[in-house]
C-alpha cells in the first residue's frame, strides 16, 4: 500500500499540502471533508449543527472503510479522523500516517479568519487551541508513522519530505 495519509490538527495544511502532492507530484487526492459534504450535500457545520458530531465521525468511518482498497492516493484526513481507534486502524491498513505538526500560534495565525471548523469557533485563540490540541496530541502521536513539523517549510518542501519518507515502512 503506497497511499499517503495526512492527519494532524485543523489549520496544519493538509489540504494545502494535498492540492501540492496533485500539482507537483500528479498524485490522485481524497479530502475526507470535502468528500463527506459532497456526498451529504451540505458543509459540516450544517451537519454537525443539525446531526452532531457522532453523526460525522459515522460518516468519516465508513468513508475510510470504503477508502482501504484505494491504491497509490493521497488521503487528507480531517483534524477530528484520528479521535476513534477504528479510524487509527482503517488508517494504517491504507499507508503510511503522516502527522503534520505545528505550534498553536501557528495554527491560530492560519485559522483566525475561518468560520467552517465547528469545534474551534468557541475556541478561537492560540489558549483555546492549545487546550484542544493537549487533548488530542496523544491520538495524533499514536496514530503517526512519521511525524512532519510544518514549521518554517514551504509547501513544497514539507511534500519532498512526505515523499521521501513514504516508503519508510518497506525500509525498516
Amino acid at each position: 500500500m503506497n497511499n499517503i495519509i495526512l492527519t494532524g490538527f485543523m489549520g496544519t495544511g493538509k489540504t494545502t499540502v494535498s492540492k501540492c502532492l496533485k500539482r507537483v507530484f500528479g498524485l490522485e487526492v481524497l479530502d475526507t471533508d470535502t468528500e463527506i459534504e459532497r456526498r451529504e450535500g451540505r458543509t459540516i457545520p450544517e451537519i454537525f449543527e443539525a446531526e452532531g458530531e457522532e453523526y460525522f465521525r459515522e460518516r468519516e468511518t465508513e468513508l475510510l472503510r470504503e477508502l482501504r482498497a484505494k491504491e497509490n492516493i493521497v488521503i487528507s484526513c480531517g483534524g477530528g479522523t484520528v479521535l476513534r481507534t477504528c479510524n487509527v486502524e482503517l488508517l494504517k491498513e491504507s499507508g503510511t500516517v503522516f502527522l503534520l505538526s505545528a505550534t498553536p500560534e501557528t495554527i491560530f495565525e492560519r485559522v483566525k479568519n475561518s468560520h467552517h471548523r465547528p469545534l474551534l469557533e468557541q475556541n478561537k485563540s492560540v489558549e483555546g487551541i492549545r487546550a484542544l490540541l493537549e487533548q488530542r496530541n496523544s491520538r495524533y502521536q499514536a496514530a503517526a508513522d512519521v511525524i512532519v513539523s510544518i514549521e518554517g517549510k514551504t509547501t513544497e518542501q514539507i511534500c519532498r519530505e512526505i515523499l521521501k519518507r513514504r516508503d519508510y515502512r518497506n525500509v525498516k
